[in-house]
């Protein structure tokens, strides 16, 4: 069976999308990795599926590329948002995920606006192994106990558990060396994604992000929307502010009325195909 496929991307956080919605499509974990592996495969951080939606305009499922399915990719979201503006000539589209279900607006050409939701802090939310009544600041370090490279780091929920360290420097650790063990730590059940936050003024932040099942990325919306959320919740954030990851840059911003987090930034399509037979 030959089998269309969009090559998109999110400031260069890449994905594979295929569309379900005309007939559905069973994935395994092996065939999300097949796909996934930039040697054998098309080559992408995550594989994406839509499908129909009784509650919106499409259904997003989202597998990273070790073959897990997740519930939310913020930079996916922009993109098939995209997909979904052209398809009905419209500036206003709805996305259910495993995540929640998120609405986006047209923020100019090839530009979109996510509203990702209001963030979830409680400990069993996110979630984690223990108790931690207050997800501000929560009891992990890596390095010397009398003198941690990485300590304290701010948790929450927005669709993925996510661990934010605040760094003064995001080259204090080999992030491909410790990102994975405290992705892995026992605190998180799920497993987390984990990034290294530097403040430079309250209305920008450097951001590097290890990705749960995807590794060092370009980019990562989740990471960027729970770095906002977090940010602004222990008051070193504005409610505006700029997120400069690898890629580029992200806008943000908290709706200080109902406590979501928006994210803007771009969408792009980068070729189009039809899968090599094997693949699926």
């Amino acid at each position: 069976m030959s089998l269309p496929f969009r090559k998109m991307n999110g400031l260069g956080n890449d994905f594979v999308v295929l569309d379900a919605r005309a007939k559905p499509l069973a994935i395994s974990e092996a065939q999300a990795r097949a796909i996934a592996d930039r040697k054998t495969g098309i080559g992408c951080d995550q594989l994406i599926v839509l499908e129909r939606s009784p509650v919106a305009d499409v259904r997003m499922r989202i597998w990273n590329a070790e073959g897990g399915e997740v519930p939310s990719c913020g930079n996916a979201s922009r993109c098939i948002a995209d997909l979904v503006f052209d398809e009905k000539q419209a500036e206003i589209a709805t996305i259910e995920t495993k995540g929640g279900m998120l609405t986006a607006k047209k923020a100019g050409t090839h530009l979109v606006t996510i509203d990702q939701g209001k963030p979830k802090f409680g400990w069993k939310d996110i979630p984690l192994s223990e108790a931690f009544p207050d997800t501000r600041h929560i009891e992990l370090q890596i390095g010397p106990i009398d003198k941690p490279l990485l300590h304290s780091p701010s948790v929450v929920n927005v669709g993925n558990p996510h661990c934010i360290f605040w760094v003064d420097d995001l080259d204090v650790v080999d992030f491909a060396k410790v990102g994975p063990m405290i992705e892995n730590h026992p605190m998180f059940p799920e497993r987390a994604n984990i990034s290294l936050a530097k403040v430079v003024a309250r209305d920008h932040v450097l951001l590097k992000v290890w990705e749960r099942g995807a590794g060092l990325t370009q980019a990562c919306g989740t990471a960027a929307c729970a770095t906002m959320a977090a940010g602004h919740r222990i008051k070193i954030i504005d409610a505006k502010c700029k997120i400069t990851l690898p890629g580029g840059d992200l806008l943000m911003a908290v709706n200080e009325d109902n406590g979501h987090i928006l994210m803007t930034g771009p969408a792009a399509l980068d070729f189009e195909g039809t899968l090599p037979e094997g693949l699926l």
